[in-house]
């Protein structure tokens, strides 16, 4: 295996048109890679749990804005998780189950009503991620509304590149925080998950007006994205597999551990970031102290090393080798209600339907990163 990391670039256009296909040709080529843009990428899973298990030496705070919590190291890392993770506590996302149900179940109805023939990504799977998050936060219709177009104006921003645009985006979001806070001050705390949030302690004080952005846009923007990403890879699988399609309409409790499954093969985040502390050897490759490292999520899950056939769909696999949601201190703290949200949904889409198809007169097109997924997707549910 060689010292040195492949050099590689992400905007090549064999990347473009299949990163998936390329992440896979990357690492099994070595297990690193490195170009002018990202610097180092690891794209094989044991390297990865290596940078998730060694937090000391993969130092998280690579940005200089709050990223609230899992931006941040140990010990302060530990203390926000600690006042926040409860948010997502298994009573909780108990009662929050019959509103995801009956926003689930609305969703599909009104694209049954609508002839359920449309473009998935922007016409079901985002919007349906916007209302379900803004229902879970507590946050009003015309919210909802406001924050979907938003998020349009981010993702345009981010693939932009222009610093300005997004600075300009990011300032757009905290100033719908503020007035979110505004609105709830002399709320009480027991009203809804935003009141809740805004009464926060941590170290004895509360959020201030950047730290309850930083969670908010966690809990907004990066669950939005990836339900969406994930909602277009699901339903995609299954109008692929119609054999399973009709096995989970009449087996749901496969459901779960399915998703999971589906999502390993074809996952719905590209990456995250790390930087190193000290030289260290990752993969065999020496690196450097002040490296910036991006680990890639959808190459790490299917690294034939540690899943045989990686693409294939098999239940029975070990769910603890799944990096979906991540692993180590820094796992993500919102999979409970990210698990919910695309359960919950998928068994509406089966139980509503007697067939998913893909349309015949449009081909799908793949995102391309910093998203995954489907960037169109055309199917008929009936």
């Amino acid at each position: 295996m060689s010292s040195t990391p492949t050099p590689w670039d992400p905007q090549a256009p064999e990347v473009q048109r299949d990163q998936r296909a390329a992440f896979d040709q990357l690492r099994a080529r070595c297990p690193l890679a490195h170009s002018a843009s990202q610097h180092t990428t690891v794209f094989g899973h044991p390297e990865v749990m290596q940078v998730l298990l060694d937090h000391a030496t993969y130092s998280s705070a690579v940005s200089q804005h709050p990223a609230v919590p899992n931006g941040y190291d140990q010990p302060q890392h530990t203390r926000y998780r600690q006042a926040l993770d409860h948010f997502f506590a298994p009573e909780r996302m108990a009662r929050f189950e019959p509103v995801c149900r009956a926003l689930s179940a609305a969703t599909v109805q009104e694209a049954l009503q609508l002839g359920g023939s449309l473009e998935i990504t922007q016409e079901f799977a985002l919007p349906f991620a916007v209302r379900v998050q803004s229902a879970f936060l507590g946050w009003p219709t015309l919210l909802q509304d406001e924050l979907l177009q938003w998020l349009r104006r981010s993702q345009a921003a981010t693939r932009s590149g222009e610093r300005a645009q997004t600075a300009a985006v990011a300032q757009e979001f905290e100033d719908l925080v503020q007035r979110v806070r505004q609105a709830r001050q002399g709320v009480p705390a027991t009203q809804d998950i935003s009141s809740e949030l805004m009464h926060t302690r941590v170290d004895g004080r509360l959020l201030d007006l950047r730290e309850l952005a930083s969670v908010l846009r966690n809990w907004t923007v990066g669950e939005v994205g990836t339900i969406t990403a994930s909602i277009g890879i699901l339903l995609h699988w299954l109008a692929s597999h119609p054999d399973w399609q009709q096995r989970l309409r009449g087996q749901p409790g496969l459901l779960g551990a399915a998703i999971d499954e589906v999502l390993r093969i074809d996952g719905p985040l590209v990456g995250n970031r790390r930087i190193t502390t000290r030289p260290v050897t990752l993969g065999g490759c020496p690196l450097p102290a002040g490296e910036r490292v991006a680990i890639n999520w959808i190459a790490a899950n299917r690294d034939p090393r540690v899943f045989d056939q990686p693409g294939e769909f098999r239940l029975e696999r070990d769910p603890a080798l799944n990096l979906l949601y991540g692993a180590g201190i820094h796992v993500c703290p919102g999979a409970p209600l990210a698990r919910l949200e695309l359960r919950v949904l998928i068994e509406e889409v089966l139980a509503r339907t007697q067939a998913i198809t893909l349309s015949p007169s449009h081909a799908p097109t793949r995102a391309v990163a910093p998203d995954a997924g489907y960037a169109t997707l055309h199917m008929r549910l009936q």
